[in-house]
């Protein structure tokens, strides 16, 4: 699975590298390094639309900025005019979704990107009191480069006020499929990452069957990725800061013989 994550990325210097309009509009500046992101902050997503002033152009890429759990368009307003609040949905199985009432259209025509430097898994491990405690690891490319997972997006409207009375409310979800190699020493679960050749075919707005894409992960892309435990300072979303990412020896482990989980 995938619940919280690390990025840093700015989105003019994202829309750049990726040959994108960035659409992250002129709303208060918000920090661009965030190493604990949580279900419902505000990600980056990258999509493909095409230009409603030239709707038979190709479609070009853009990154907006989305609420992380994804809201249904069918979803109900409440007396304030926000969408009722649910469990978010943050995270959509690969497998499934193409089927799930959630996520099927989607599927078909709203398909993202979601930019990370690495996610967070929490393993259980004894201590010697003989008490269970959370072990958060950080996952991320050893080679230090930017993973790109597959998320779902979807635009929400509150079906009481008037045409164009009220701002849309853009939100998505990140798929996940089953964890291979290494990884699955921390969870059964992993985020789907998609590697750039995949990339134009996933965000086709007009290609409604991603078909294989939704197959899962390849060895080759999971060996890449290294596994590191962190701080426990992760397990609050409250904190903030690059030494969340930063490796942490077990506990009564000496300088210089931390376990390496590759």
């Amino acid at each position: 699975m995938c619940g919280r994550y690390a990025t840093t990325v700015d989105p003019a210097l994202l829309a750049v590298e990726l040959d994108a309009v960035d659409e992250t509009g002129s709303a208060p500046p918000r920090p661009t390094e965030r190493y604990n992101v949580a279900p419902t902050d505000p990600v980056l997503a990258v999509v493909a639309r095409h230009d409603r002033e030239h709707p038979d152009a190709d479609p070009t890429r853009r990154i907006r900025r989305m609420r992380w759990g994804l809201v249904p368009p069918w979803t109900k307003a409440g007396e304030d005019g926000a969408p009722v609040r649910s469990a978010p949905l943050f995270n959509a199985r690969a497998d499934t979704a193409p089927t799930k009432p959630a996520f099927r259209a989607a599927v078909r025509g709203k398909r993202a990107l979601i930019p990370m430097d690495g996610w967070y898994e929490w393993t259980t491990e004894p201590t010697a009191a003989g008490k269970a405690v959370k072990v958060p690891h950080y996952l991320t490319p050893a080679d230090g480069s930017r993973l790109f997972m597959a998320g779902l997006w979807s635009v929400w409207h509150d079906p009481a006020a008037r045409a164009g009375a009220s701002v849309p409310l853009l939100s998505c979800t990140i798929l996940t499929t089953d964890a291979v190699g290494e990884l699955r020493s921390v969870h059964d679960r992993m985020p789907l990452i998609l590697t750039p050749d995949h990339w134009d075919r996933w965000l086709d707005p007009d290609g409604e069957d991603p078909g294989d894409l939704l197959a899962g992960v390849s060895e080759a892309v999971a060996a890449g990725i290294e596994i590191r435990r962190v701080s426990d300072r992760v397990n609050s979303v409250r904190n903030d800061g690059a030494d969340l990412i930063a490796p942490a020896a077990p506990p009564g482990t000496a300088i210089g013989e931390q376990i390496s989980l590759l």
